[in-house]
């Protein structure tokens, strides 16, 4: 039975992969962290990282931005696992991951979907076939209208993939209206859309002399991204210090 901490546990994704974790028999929260106790959580609820006394096989992080140095610093000292899904980190916050990743495991990504990183590992392959055969390359994602980034970060992670395959030979393109001229060969444009409650639809399309083929990944829940996360938990315990990604867990 794995022993886990959920950093940021009455947060909406903390609760969410409490309801999870209760399911699953391979894995149980041993304790929360999170500065707002106003949930009824059936594992104690610590304030900070710092006060928490129970032991534990690794952390699922999805608190907030500015307590991540705080966590990194005890994961390095307890010499526990953890599992990073706070996004909007800064470049030093990065690096300082990357840091502690030396001394013990840690996992990273851009986006904790199984289907997502199964599909970056499928892409890689199909990029191989159509790129030398001419195809273009389009990605189209959408999200809900209250989503403030665009692109999203999934969008470059599925463009970084295709590039990874032809020695990064493509550059990016997020907007045409400025320009008028032929669509250059070697070219990946990206386009954000937002409205509604969309969770994430993302579509990578290969187009063709007479064919398109498009691979396409949409989440209908947020539940994906806990359910991913889950699986990088137990993923990682045991695992020797290294900075390591999803695409471990899908292999």
């Amino acid at each position: 039975m794995v022993k886990m901490i959920m950093h940021g546990c009455n947060g909406r994704m903390g609760q969410m992969i409490t309801g999870i974790v209760e399911k699953d028999p391979e894995i149980e929260i041993v304790a929360g962290v999170d500065i707002y106790d106003k949930q009824l959580n059936s594992y104690p609820v610590f304030k900070t990282i710092d006060d928490v006394n129970v032991d534990a096989d690794v952390v699922v992080d999805f608190g907030a931005v500015a307590a991540i140095d705080g966590l990194l610093s005890w994961c390095e000292k307890t010499n526990t696992p953890c599992v990073v899904c706070t996004t909007g980190l800064s470049e030093e916050q990065i690096n300082n991951v990357t840091k502690v990743s030396n001394s013990v495991a840690m996992l990273r990504s851009a986006n904790m979907s199984l289907g997502i990183n199964t599909l970056i590992k499928l892409l890689k392959e199909a990029t191989k076939v159509f790129a030398g055969a001419g195809f273009d390359v389009e990605i189209v994602e959408k999200h809900h209208r209250m989503k403030l980034d665009a692109p999203s970060g999934t969008a470059i992670a599925l463009a970084d993939a295709v590039n990874e395959a032809v020695n990064n030979e493509y550059t990016y393109v997020y907007d045409r209206s400025t320009r008028r001229e032929q669509r250059p060969d070697k070219e990946i444009g990206i386009s954000a859309v937002r409205g509604g409650t969309i969770v994430g639809d993302h579509d990578v399309i290969f187009a063709g002399e007479d064919e398109v083929i498009t691979f396409s990944h949409t989440a209908y829940s947020r539940a994906v991204f806990g359910k991913g996360a889950i699986q990088a938990a137990k993923f990682l315990c045991g695992k020797a210090p290294g900075l390591y990604t999803m695409a471990d867990v899908v292999e």
